[in-house]
C-alpha cells in the first residue's frame, strides 16, 4: 500500500486556503487596490505652468488634478475621528449598563440599544477606514508626489541656461525630489490635524456635555491653553524648519558638486578640502537641527504639564460631580478615558506639528526655485521655424550678462545660405556669446537675429534648436548607452543609421571594443556620468556622430576637433567636409589651420567685428589676422596666446 510522502504539507495548504478565504472577507482584494491606484494619473500630459508664490497658493496649485481625492480624504478622516470619539460615549453607556445590572434593575431596552448601536458603528467603521486608507495610500501617497516631481522636472527642463549657471545641480535635484514629498506630508498632516483632530475635539466636547454641561469646561480650557502653546512654538518651529531646509539643500549641493567634479578633486588632491567644505555646510545643518530640537523639548514639557492638568481636572471634577449624584459611573469612565486618550494624542499632535513645519520649511525652500519662470520664453504667438536655405542675420545686436559690460555692442553680420564662416578672436571677444544668442539660450538686449527672414524671438525654441546642430569643445554625454547618446540627435534613427554616423565620425572601431561592469558591450555600453568613462577624443567623436545623425541645416562647431589627435582629425575632416556640404556653418577655432578653408573668416574683439574676408584676402591685408597667422605658423606660441598677442598689437 503506497504511503503518502508529505501529509503535513497538504494539511498546511488546506489551513492556508481557509485563512485566505477569511482574509478576503475583510481585506479588499488586490484587484480593488490596483483599481484605486489607477484613479490619479501621476504623469498628466497637459502643459505645466510655474506655480504661484506664497505658501497657500503654492500648495493649492500643487493639488491640481487631485483636489477631489484630497477633499474625500479629509471627509473620511473626519468620519473616522467621529467614530473614535463615539466609542467613549459607548464606553460610558456600557458602564452604566453594568451598574444597572449590578443593582438588579431591568436594562433590556438599554442593553438592546447600546449593543446594536455599538455593532452598527463598529461595522461601519471598517468600511470607513478601508475607504480612507485606500484614498490615502492607493490614490495619493505615491501618485501625488510622483505627479509633482513630473511637473517640477518638466519646469526645470524648461528653465533657461542662465538658471543652471547660478544653481548647484544637486540643489535643484534635491528641491525637485524633496519638495514633492514635503507637499504631500504637509497636506496629509493638515488633513489629519484640522478635519481629523479638530472634529475629534469637537466631538469629545459635545459628548462630555452630553453627560453634563459642566464637564465641557476642563476640555475647553485645555484646548485654549494648548492652542496658546502652539501659537508660541509653531511659528518658531516654522522659521527654524525653513532654515534647516535651506541648510540641507546647501549641504546636498556641496556634496553633489564634489562628486560631479571628482576628476578635478582627485587631480588637485583636494579630498580633505572638499570634505571640510561639506563639513561647514553640515555644521550649519547641525545648528539648525539643535535649535529645532530645543524648541521641541520645550514644547513637549509644556504639553506634558497641560495634559497632567487636564487629567487631574477632568478626572477630579467628574468624581466630584459623581459624588454629588449629578453624573453616573459611566460618565466617570468615559471622561477619564477621554482625558487619557488626549494624553497620547497631544504628544502625537506635537510631533506632527514639528514634522509639519519641517515639511513647510522644505516647501518654502523649494518654492524659491520652483516658482521661478524661465527668463527665455516662447512668445504667445510663436510659430514653428521653417528653414529654406539657412541664412542667418545678426542685425545691430547688443547683449550683456547680468548688466555687466557689453559683450556684443551693435554687431551686424549677414551669413548667406550655405555659407561657411569661421569666428576668430581672443577669449571674451564674444564668439561663444554669438552662438549662444543664435541658439536663444539668452535673449538679446537690442537688435534682432533672423534665420531665413524669421525673427528667432517669434519662433518656438524647440523648432529653432531642431534646425541647429552643434559640436562643442566641452562635450557632455548623458549617463546612458553609446547608442542612446548618438541617437539623441535623432531618436527615431535606425540601428544602421546610428552605426553609419559613428563610422563617419571615426568612432565605430573604438565603440565595438567597449564594455562596462554591468556586462554591456559595444553600442550598449554605459558611458558614465558626463561620459567620464571615455577619453576626451572619444567623447568628441560620439558628439560629432550625434550631430551627423541629426543632419540639421545649420551647423555650429565650437572647437569641434580640439580633443582629437592629428591622425584622427585628418581622418574625420573628410567626414566633416561632407557633413558641411549644403549647410550654413559657423565655426570657432583658435587653431587657424582648421578654419582657413572657410568661405569667410570673421575677426572679433570686444564684441565687434574688426576684420572679415577669406583667408587669402586677410593675409593680403597684412592686418590682425595676418599677424595671428604668422604667430601660429611660427610654432612658438600657444594658440590662444597667439590670438591675444596679435590683438594686443592692434
Amino acid at each position: 500500500m503506497p504511503i503518502e510522502p508529505y501529509p503535513p504539507l497538504h494539511i498546511t495548504l488546506k489551513v492556508t486556503f481557509k485563512w485566505q478565504n477569511l482574509l478576503n472577507l475583510i481585506v479588499p482584494e488586490t484587484t480593488m487596490l490596483r483599481a484605486f491606484e489607477q484613479k490619479l494619473d501621476p504623469f498628466p500630459p497637459d502643459e505645466v505652468q510655474p506655480p504661484p508664490e506664497g505658501l497657500a497658493r503654492f500648495l493649492w496649485a500643487c493639488t491640481r488634478g487631485a483636489r477631489g481625492y484630497i477633499i474625500a480624504f479629509a471627509l473620511l478622516s473626519a468620519g473616522v475621528s467621529i467614530y473614535e470619539a463615539w466609542l467613549f460615549s459607548f464606553l460610558g453607556q456600557v458602564v452604566d449598563l453594568l451598574s444597572t445590572w449590578q443593582a438588579g434593575g431591568d436594562a433590556a431596552a438599554q442593553e438592546s440599544r447600546v449593543l446594536w448601536g455599538m455593532g452598527i458603528v463598529m461595522l461601519t467603521s471598517i468600511g470607513l477606514v478601508a475607504l480612507r486608507t485606500m484614498v490615502q495610500h492607493q490614490i495619493l501617497a505615491i501618485n501625488l508626489p510622483l505627479r509633482l516631481r513630473w511637473d517640477f522636472h518638466r519646469l526645470m527642463l524648461r528653465q533657461s541656461l542662465s538658471f543652471f549657471s547660478d544653481e548647484f545641480s544637486g540643489r535643484v535635484t534635491t528641491k525637485v525630489m524633496q519638495t514633492a514629498l514635503a507637499v504631500r506630508d504637509v497636506l496629509f498632516t493638515l488633513i489629519e490635524i484640522a478635519p481629523g483632530i479638530g472634529v475629534y475635539f469637537i466631538a469629545i466636547i459635545v459628548l462630555a456635555g452630553g453627560f453634563a454641561l459642566k464637564l465641557m469646561l476642563p476640555f475647553v480650557a485645555w484646548i485654549v491653553l494648548f492652542g496658546l502653546a502652539m501659537l508660541y512654538f509653531v511659528p518658531r518651529l516654522g522659521k527654524v524648519g525653513q532654515e534647516q531646509a535651506h541648510a540641507r539643500s546647501s549641504m546636498t549641493g556641496r556634496i553633489s558638486d564634489a562628486y560631479t567634479n571628482i576628476t578635478t578633486v582627485k587631480l588637485f588632491s583636494h579630498s580633505n578640502r572638499e570634505a571640510h567644505f561639506a563639513r561647514a555646510a553640515m555644521e550649519d545643518f547641525k545648528q539648525t537641527g539643535f535649535r529645532q530640537m530645543r524648541l521641541v523639548s520645550q514644547f513637549e514639557i509644556v504639553n506634558q504639564a497641560l495634559v497632567v492638568a487636564l487629567i487631574m481636572a477632568a478626572g477630579g471634577y467628574t468624581l466630584w460631580l459623581w459624588h454629588l449624584g449629578e453624573v453616573g459611573t459611566g460618565a466617570v469612565a468615559a471622561i477619564t478615558a477621554m482625558a487619557l486618550r488626549i494624553n497620547g494624542m497631544s504628544h502625537w499632535i506635537m510631533w506632527q506639528m514639528t514634522s509639519l513645519f519641517e515639511s513647510i520649511g522644505t516647501v518654502q525652500d523649494g518654492m524659491a526655485t520652483l516658482t521661478r519662470g524661465p527668463k527665455v520664453q516662447d512668445a504667445p504667438d510663436a510659430g514653428v521655424l521653417v528653414t529654406s536655405g539657412g541664412a542667418v542675420t545678426f542685425d545691430n545686436v547688443s547683449f550683456n550678462y547680468n548688466g555687466e559690460r557689453q559683450v556684443l555692442d551693435g554687431l551686424s553680420l549677414n551669413i548667406r545660405p550655405g555659407e561657411k564662416i569661421g569666428l576668430v578672436g581672443r577669449s571674451g571677444a564674444g564668439k561663444s556669446t554669438l552662438i549662444n544668442l543664435l541658439l536663444r539660450f539668452y535673449d538679446v538686449d537690442r537688435g534682432q537675429i533672423r534665420i531665413d527672414g524669421q525673427d528667432i524671438a517669434h519662433v518656438t525654441q524647440d523648432s529653432l534648436r531642431s534646425a541647429i546642430g552643434m559640436v562643442t569643445q566641452d562635450t557632455s554625454l548623458l549617463h546612458r548607452s553609446i547608442r542612446d547618446n548618438i541617437a539623441y540627435g535623432r531618436p527615431d534613427a535606425s540601428d544602421a543609421q546610428i552605426r553609419s554616423a559613428a563610422a563617419n565620425a571615426q568612432a565605430d572601431e573604438f565603440i565595438s571594443q567597449l564594455s562596462d561592469r554591468q556586462g554591456h558591450c559595444g553600442y550598449n555600453t554605459l558611458v558614465g556620468e558626463r561620459g567620464i568613462k571615455l577619453s576626451g577624443g572619444q567623447r568628441q567623436r560620439v558628439a560629432i556622430a550625434r550631430v551627423m545623425l541629426k543632419n540639421a541645416p545649420i551647423l555650429l562647431l565650437d572647437e569641434a576637433t580640439s580633443a582629437l589627435d592629428s591622425e584622427v582629425e585628418v581622418a574625420i575632416q573628410e567626414s566633416l567636409d561632407k557633413m558641411m556640404q549644403g549647410k550654413t556653418v559657423i565655426a570657432i577655432a583658435h587653431r587657424l589651420s582648421t578654419i582657413a578653408a572657410m568661405d569667410r573668416l570673421i575677426i572679433m574683439d570686444d564684441g565687434r567685428i574688426i576684420e572679415q574676408g577669406t583667408h587669402t584676402e586677410l593675409l593680403a591685408k597684412n592686418g590682425i589676422y595676418a599677424r595671428l597667422w604668422h604667430h601660429q605658423s611660427g610654432g612658438f606660441l600657444g594658440e590662444d596666446r597667439g590670438v591675444t598677442e596679435a590683438m594686443d598689437q592692434v
